[in-house]
């Protein structure tokens, strides 16, 4: 099951990143519904693509692939797909975040799988390479703030680090938590300076590490783990701190979660039907989006009360399964509750944005916008996923 992509290579943490446990829920209010529009394909021929971030204000961004190539692209409800322009040399670009002034962030590679990945920044569609720390010639851009902050990775294998992309220059994340763990790789940072990602603890090399680091305060912890779990990995975080990812042990399989400042980890219930999950997004209202799984890959919505499967919010006549097949996944949501991953519709594998709608009228088919141009209805075989979250590529 596919979740969570960096260095232009599928990830699906689920294998390393989620465990066994029951399903939700209460019922108190009503339930979200949405409007669900296809983000489409950036060329014709290209045989897929993928929704991977989106901003506080709802600028999606992600991947359209093709068989030599991907493009990275930012989608806006009024203005569609607009296709960015590669990095000089690297012909597989993903976008992975955005913010709101204009900025994009992601990696360039000479592979679909990664190979040779350098950290890229869009900024008002203009392409440039981030600078690498002396000495590095590998990295990637994860996520990127409101003041033009960047995080991400650099080098391979178990030399990577975390690093902070900055005004110019490229810091690696030294900071370790009070037990010597360190940063392997920043997934996330909000505008107060809050970064998470997954940390190694040179003691229990076995065990993940929740990471997260406050700029400000100059300060490494550990989100910790859920019962029965004695790590975690975090991939998203809100403007206001709160953390999400998946708790597990060791290397297994895991469970959603939400992390807070008053609450400490908190487990996320899972959709129904499903027996395992992460979560990859969280807004400041503590709504939180991610993939749980079983036998499908399964898009999941929490309000802070109920867990709801994407496939149950959007219109029954849209052409859009996201709850039975193995491609589906929620990968981030907007301050306005805009959603963004990857689903099949109408065959295809492309990447979405869902929008709340007014409870009445209930939206139909005929006012969704569709891909233009349509893909060939043929998906190009996806890399396999690693035992790690979001691993670097082989170089």
């Amino acid at each position: 099951m596919k979740i969570r992509i960096t260095s232009n290579t599928f990830s699906s943490v689920l294998a390393a990143a989620l465990t066994s446990v029951t399903t939700v829920a209460a019922t108190s209010a009503p339930t979200p519904q949405y409007q669900i529009y296809d983000i489409g394909v950036v060329d014709v021929g290209d045989t897929f693509s993928q929704g991977l971030g989106v901003s506080p204000e709802g600028i999606a961004v992600g991947r359209s692939i093709r068989n030599d190539g991907s493009h990275a692209f930012s989608w806006t409800l009024n203005g569609g797909i607009v296709g960015l322009p590669d990095l000089a040399g690297r012909s597989y670009c993903v976008s992975n975040s955005a913010n709101d002034s204009g900025g994009v962030v992601g990696t360039g590679a000479t592979t679909v799988f990664g190979s040779g990945r350098l950290p890229v920044i869009w900024q008002n569609g203009v392409v440039s390479q981030l600078p690498l720390p002396v000495g590095q010639t590998l990295g990637d851009a994860n996520s990127v703030n409101a003041s033009g902050v960047v995080v991400g990775s650099v080098n391979a294998g178990s030399d990577q680090r975390g690093v902070i992309y900055s005004a110019g220059s490229a810091t690696i994340i030294t900071q370790t938590t009070a037990d010597g763990s360190y940063f392997l790789t920043a997934f996330g940072i909000n505008d107060s300076g809050r970064i998470v990602g997954q940390g190694i603890d040179p003691a229990h090399a076995a065990r993940n590490v929740g990471i997260v680091y406050d700029m400000g305060q100059n300060m490494a912890f550990d989100v910790g783990a859920l019962p029965g779990a004695n790590g975690a990995l975090a991939f998203g975080v809100s403007n206001n701190g709160y953390v999400v990812g998946s708790s597990m042990f060791n290397q297994g399989s895991g469970m959603p979660f939400i992390w807070s400042d008053q609450n400490g980890i908190v487990a996320i219930p899972l959709a129904s039907g499903t027996s395992l999950g992460q979560a990859q997004g969280v807004n400041s209202s503590g709504w939180v989006v991610g993939t749980d799984g079983g036998a499908f890959a399964v898009p999941f919505l929490y309000d802070g009360t109920n867990t709801y499967r994407l496939q149950d919010l959007i219109p029954g006549n849209s052409g859009w399964d996201l709850s039975m097949n193995t491609s589906s996944s929620a990968m981030a949501i907007s301050e306005n509750n805009i959603i963004v991953g990857t689903g099949v519709h109408n065959g295809e594998t492309h990447a979405y944005a869902m929008v709340p709608a007014t409870p009445t009228p209930t939206p139909t088919p005929s006012s969704t916008p569709t891909a233009t141009p349509i893909a060939t209805p043929r998906v190009t075989p996806r890399p396999r996923p690693t035992p790690h979250p979001r691993p670097t590529p082989p170089h």
